[in-house]
């Protein structure tokens, strides 16, 4: 098959490419900036640029987004032409050229405030299920987005899946108060607990994804490392979360004594990937119970792949007050 993968300079885009490298796929990387594995460079916002790129594609790997740490540094139009327009120009090619599978790479970001602890206090279970609240103009773009995907199955029986993935990026913390009180390795630890996948988990996803998507024809699917907390817990969680994972994990407190970590003190949110797990048959590896295993080897918890793509940022300059300027 022909796989053409939007991004493909970014932190998806690289990993996708050099899994699909080992395999005997025809690959295309298409990116606004050079890149190991960008074989052409333009704006996805430009139709005749996409049009060009489009010629004899079978699979879209849709990865190319503003993200949250470009809402300071570009302008609302920028979202707008990047994540609405772009992704509209390479959805009316995929009909032209009759793409069999279109894979959407989305964010958890899109359910916004409807991620706010409810009033009775508990963490909120975030499910497929959960209606958005996008707050930034990041949310408003990948949700419109996600829509045009829903719009192009339905009137054009393009089989679209879109895959909300959490955190897997290896930058800092953009919270100076988080930074400050935990080690980094600790904050994406935590985070494989209610908030944070491995890129490999999330490669794995899309390659299962270009497979499943002719016969599901649309849906969309959260992505993240597979939480051990349950509904019971969620009152706790936001209440005192270091209270819970004792009854989790047998091992777990003297683990993290041992390497002088801690748990956050409250978890507000908890995303859930059963319906991924059960739809589309993924099997994610680098959950929680993961880290404690490593940790007790002595080992880096992160997958090979990710220690592979590393930190790539965001911007080509550097910003004194963090890995990024937040409003």
């Amino acid at each position: 098959m022909k796989i053409l993968i939007s991004g493909s300079s970014g932190h998806l885009g690289v990993a996708l490419s050099i899994v699909l490298a080992k395999t005997a796929h025809q690959v295309i990387g298409v990116d606004i900036k050079k890149g190991a594995f960008t074989h052409k460079v333009g704006s996805l916002a430009d139709k005749a640029f996409v049009q060009n790129c489009m010629k004899n594609v079978d699979v879209v790997l849709h990865t190319a987004t503003l993200h949250k740490p470009h809402i300071v540094t570009h302008s609302k139009q920028d979202f707008i032409d990047t994540n609405i327009t772009g992704t509209l120009n390479l959805l009316e090619s995929a009909v032209e050229v009759g793409v069999k599978s279109f894979i959407f790479t989305s964010t958890t970001s899109t359910f916004g405030d409807a991620m706010r602890p409810n009033s009775e206090g508990g963490a909120v279970w975030v499910t497929e299920e959960l209606e958005p609240i996008p707050k930034n103009i990041y949310g408003v773009t990948k949700i419109a987005a996600e829509n045009l995907c829903k719009l192009f199955y339905r009137n054009h029986q393009l089989p679209c899946l879109v895959l909300r993935t959490s955190r897997f990026f290896a930058e800092a913390d953009d919270d100076p108060m988080m930074r400050a009180n935990y080690e980094d390795a600790n904050i994406k630890a935590n985070e494989l607990l209610y908030r944070r996948v491995d890129i490999q988990d999330v490669v794995d996803a899309h390659l299962i994804a270009i497979e499943k998507a002719p016969n599901i024809g649309f849906d969309k699917y959260i992505i993240s490392a597979t939480t051990p907390f349950t509904l019971s817990d969620l009152k706790d969680l936001q209440s005192n979360a270091p209270a819970v994972l004792p009854r989790k994990y047998a091992n777990f407190s003297l683990t993290y004594a041992n390497k002088g970590w801690k748990i956050f003190p409250k978890i507000s949110r908890v995303y859930v990937n059963e319906k991924a797990r059960k739809e589309l048959g993924w099997q994610p590896k680098y959950d929680f119970a993961w880290v404690l295993d490593c940790l007790q080897k002595g080992v880096d918890f992160r997958s090979p792949l990710a220690r592979e793509i590393g930190i790539r940022g965001y911007h080509a300059e550097k910003f004194e007050e963090g890995p990024y300027p937040v409003v």
